[in-house]
């Protein structure tokens, strides 16, 4: 394999002629061998980090700090990577000690790689175009990663919040298409009230387009960075004017109404927006786990269970029980919930843990997110596609439980009264009658009068009472 010779602090090493990176981030490859991640596995944060260096150029080249040619290179450069080229060198693992130093290298050594080849250079030719001197001017890892990692989360978000409308459009769809199946609605898994199948998926689809305005209104805390904080928020090493042009330029590229922070010492250590964010993918983590819960119980059976719904066969339930199959898709939401909720405490404590003037932890708090986002768009595609859509109905059944069950007695309560209505209940649970033959029996009420109050549209909604 042809290789290059380059150096930094530590000494010398060889890289691939064929790279585009250097040799640090060949050494952060060698140094973090942890979650297995890349960089590379999340494109918009590679584009993210491409943003704020094209950003800063132009800050840099409209201060007279870089020159026509490098800017115009340099920007060609982050054009091609933001367009998706170039993504497999960035090959360093999202878990990494150094606060994130080894991302902002790795995108600086690419950066510099391909715009001295635009430049008419060799990789590895730096006095011409240097990673730290040019890519990094006006710059430190403690601003230019983490904007990269909030204007990516702002792209995410996006794909999250689609994911959502699609699924939620899925549920809504089932509650048109079940809007007349009258069931047993139950509370602590017992006997209720009568409802329809179609509210209640209507109901998870209210439940989670709540979700939306919460991930939306979190995603906008991002908007506020630290650029031109450098090390630690004071700005050392860029000029007086350099944060508000870099802000701007910020704004420009990624068409995202991006403001700078009021006190970047402040700004620089505060993982505060994560915290928030995090949150609002475990809130909806959760609603996604217990509406799977309800799936699988409203699909229990066939025979021994409520047997309400049919959930989509997807593959054989047992390697010993002929014939049975498992509701497998909500299982694996439910698992995607535990995930969320545990990367969740991640974040929590990676936030905690920040001391002074930066959190070194912020790597492990980002790739916590990241896997969080990731694994509920897949989740919620799963679900979609390959559960909600193909629900079927057991109407039937769902009728005969209603007219069999002891909830209903609640429906006549208004007109017989809490006295007579308890004995009935008691009357047909120690007999294993239906409320409806004891009333009858009993005399309380007619035919007539009794299937007027126990109509499925009376007892789906409020009504006026009916008199005896």
């Amino acid at each position: 394999m042809k290789t290059r010779t380059e150096h930094d602090l530590i000494g010398y090493k060889e890289v691939s002629a064929d790279a585009y990176y250097g040799i640090q981030t060949l050494r952060a490859v060698e140094n973090f061998d942890i979650c297995g991640v890349k960089l590379s596995a999340y494109p918009d944060f590679i584009k993210g980090l491409a943003m704020v260096k094209w950003a800063a150029a132009k800050a840099n080249n409209d201060l007279g700090l870089l020159s026509n040619d490098l800017t115009e290179a340099i920007t060609k450069a982050c054009e091609e990577i933001i367009e998706g080229n170039l993504h497999e060198h960035f090959p360093v693992d999202m878990i990494q000690g150094g606060a994130g130093t080894s991302t902002n290298m790795n995108a600086n050594e690419v950066i510099a790689n391909r715009a001295l080849e635009i430049l008419g250079y060799q990789k590895g030719e730096y006095e011409h175009c240097h990673p730290n001197n040019h890519i990094n001017l006006s710059q430190s890892t403690n601003d230019a990663y983490p904007t990269g990692i909030k204007i990516a989360l702002i792209f995410m978000n996006e794909t999250l919040v689609a994911g959502l409308k699609s699924l939620i459009t899925a549920f809504r769809a089932k509650g048109e298409e079940f809007k007349d199946v009258l069931k047993m609605g139950r509370t602590q898994l017992q006997d209720a009230v009568p409802m329809t199948l179609g509210q209640e998926f209507e109901a998870w689809a209210v439940n989670l387009e709540e979700e939306i305005e919460r991930l939306n209104q979190n995603a906008k805390l991002f908007l506020e960075v630290n650029m031109g904080a450098t090390a630690i928020g004071t700005g050392i090493n860029s000029e007086p004017g350099y944060s508000e042009k870099c802000v701007s330029r910020l704004n420009e590229i990624t068409n995202l109404p991006i403001v700078l922070a009021g006190n970047l010492i402040e700004a620089t250590p505060d993982t505060g927006s994560y915290v928030m964010y995090s949150s609002a993918v475990k809130r909806l983590a959760i609603k996604l786990s217990k509406i799977c819960n309800d799936l699988r119980l409203l699909s229990s059976g066939p025979r021994c269970g409520l047997n309400e719904i049919n959930l989509p066969k997807m593959q054989p339930g047992s390697s010993i029980m002929p014939g049975k199959v498992n509701p497998v898709i909500p299982e694996v939401v439910n698992q995607v919930a535990y995930k969320v909720i545990g990367n969740d405490l991640t974040v929590t404590f990676a936030a905690e843990a920040g001391q002074l003037e930066l959190n070194v932890m912020e790597p492990v708090l980002v790739r916590a997110i990241f896997e969080s986002m990731e694994m509920l768009v897949n989740g919620m595609a799963t679900l979609k596609e390959r559960c909600i859509e193909g629900i079927t109905a057991n109407v039937e059944h769902c009728k005969e439980m209603v007219l069999n069950s002891i909830g209903i007695v609640t429906a006549v309560n208004p007109t017989l009264g809490y006295e007579a209505s308890s004995r009935i209940a008691k009357r047909a649970l120690a007999e294993n009658r239906s409320v409806y033959d004891l009333i009858l029996e009993e005399g309380l009420l007619t035919k007539e009068k009794l299937d007027e109050i126990l109509s499925p549209e009376r007892m789906i909604k409020p009504q006026k009472f009916v008199e005896a």
